[in-house]
């Protein structure tokens, strides 16, 4: 990794996060430990032996760590890029409208358009559970005592269930219903639940 060589807490960090592929790759293990080929699956681009120099470069600055099962995982001071990625997120809200035809997508990236979207506790939020059908596998988006959640898989008895392109689906969760990918959502149930809890704008 090149340095900034700048006596600054912000170029410092970028230091470590600023090279192309970090701050993904801090992503795919913001759920948990991965695998090297399940790391790759949620990276579609990235060559190789570049994800392998960025893993070594990661586990030498003490941002990962690599475990006796062969998997990364983030280390306590890892961990600290979390609020990083979500804030990054929120300001890219704006960006976030239709897809592009060559754009690349994984079910599991919904966690965090989601935790944008419901950020924060709101007691008038009802429990709820909207199960997700897009991409390469279900996702379940879990509301209960004011905090919204998604968590894979499908859910035995959801409320909703919506199967769609993934801007269409982020378009009626957003309840940005003028959006043209949201005409190609399926809903099973009443959508108006949704509404109910109260995303933020975007």
């Amino acid at each position: 990794m090149r340095s900034y060589r700048q006596y600054c807490s912000f170029a410092r960090g970028l230091d470590i996060v600023g090279d192309r592929w970090i701050l993904l790759i801090v992503r795919e293990l913001l759920q948990g430990p991965r695998r090297y080929n399940e790391l790759l699956h949620g990276l579609p681009g990235i060559a190789t032996n570049l994800l392998a120099d960025r893993l070594q470069d990661l586990v030498e600055e003490g941002v990962l760590e690599q475990r006796t099962d062969h998997t990364y995982a983030l280390t306590t001071w890892g961990e600290g890029l979390r609020d990083v990625i979500y804030a990054v997120g929120t300001w890219a809200r704006p960006l976030m409208g239709q897809m592009k035809r060559d754009d690349e997508f994984r079910s599991h990236w919904l966690i965090h358009p989601i935790h944008v979207l419901y950020e924060g506790v709101d007691r008038r939020r009802p429990r709820l559970n909207v199960e997700v059908n897009t991409a390469d596998a279900p996702m379940t988006l879990e509301s209960a005592n004011g905090r919204v959640r998604v968590v894979p898989g499908r859910h035995p008895s959801p409320d909703v269930v919506l199967s769609g392109p993934p801007d269409g689906i982020i378009g009626v969760l957003a309840g940005k219903h003028d959006r043209p990918a949201v005409a190609k959502v399926t809903v099973k149930g009443d959508a108006s639940k949704i509404a109910k809890l109260r995303p933020h704008a975007v």
